[in-house]
């Protein structure tokens, strides 16, 4: 620890000493106090709560689980699943678990390992196929009130982050 970091250390308590002595009442708090009594931990779903044939999705956290700003679920999907072309309203973030992806992101193509995050901006056109031989499995965040657009520009909330 620096000096620097020692006198404001002693600085912080002297100010917290000298407010409580005129009788200021402190709050102090953790990160999850906002919470009250729901629980911070959501038990993970011991099966796909939603299965498309060659995808699988497990909903982790959602609205309808009590997150209230992110919606978070792992997808699986099985080698030879098409892919399906979609943009979305607000931005999303894959993190690939496991297997290999091939992305098209406004026309760009690429690849994704395990350990790589793909973010797909806003109404960027957007397709997610398995390139390998065994099971493709993500983790994706998706900020709630997010939506899926079809080519056809109907929209809908994906249901397993609701």
């Amino acid at each position: 620890v620096n000096a620097f970091t020692r006198r404001l250390t002693v600085d912080l308590i002297n100010l917290v000493d000298y407010l409580m002595s005129r009788g200021v009442a402190l709050q102090m708090f953790n990160q999850v106090d906002h919470l009250g009594d729901g629980m911070p931990v959501l038990t993970a779903p011991a099966t796909p709560t939603h299965d498309l044939g060659g995808a699988r999705f497990t909903s982790l956290a959602s609205p309808s689980r009590g997150a209230t700003d992110t919606s978070v679920w792992k997808v699986e999907i099985l080698p030879g699943t098409p892919a399906t072309p979609h943009s979305l309203t607000r931005e999303e973030v894959f993190v690939v678990l496991e297997g290999a992806a091939s992305v098209r992101i406004a026309g760009n193509e690429t690849h994704a390992a395990a350990g790589d995050a793909i973010v797909v901006p806003a109404d960027a056109d957007f397709e997610l196929a398995n390139a390998g031989a065994g099971p493709l499995r993500l983790l994706c965040c998706l900020p709630v009130g997010g939506q899926a657009r079809l080519p056809d520009g109907s929209t809908f909330t994906p249901p397993w982050a609701e």
